[in-house]
């Protein structure tokens, strides 16, 4: 459920749009506590990689498919997560989120509007992102690979 950039032709922004704009709305999440097999299921059925975590409503982390995969012998999201999440507010331009994660090497960032979870942004979005400004950049080149 985000805002696609296609609708924003990159020739015509007067500026760089913020994370907001093309984030997941109502990111899925899953309790510090719960089991890693929850968490697996819960990916498995909304088919996403990634899962902020929650401590009584509070956002302490992130755990994706491939933390669950590397989780031999942990039994709860507590075990495997990762705690330092790249969290940013809703108002936050969309290069720096991109930069930063690329930088540090990061598959999501979690969005925030005044430290209450709204959003997800994930290196599949910005893969998305790209392709769909390339196409609104390039719009008579054919769809054919080469």
């Amino acid at each position: 459920m985000q805002v696609k950039l296609s609708r924003m032709d990159p020739r015509q922004m007067e500026r760089i749009p913020p994370i907001k704009a093309v984030m997941t709305l109502f990111p899925h999440s899953v309790g510090i506590d719960d089991s890693i097999e929850t968490a697996r299921r819960a990916m498995s059925a909304q088919q996403i990689r990634h899962l902020a975590v929650t401590e009584e409503r509070r956002l302490v982390g992130v755990i994706s498919a491939r933390e669950i995969e590397l989780a031999t012998g942990a039994r709860v999201v507590r075990d495997a997560h990762l705690a330092g999440a790249y969290v940013v507010e809703l108002t936050e331009p969309l290069d720096r989120v991109l930069l930063a994660m690329a930088k540090s090497h990061l598959g999501s960032a979690l969005v925030v509007k005044r430290g209450k979870l709204v959003g997800i942004f994930t290196t599949s979005d910005a893969c998305r992102i790209f392709g769909e400004c390339l196409r609104n950049l390039f719009p008579n080149d054919d769809d054919e690979a080469a």
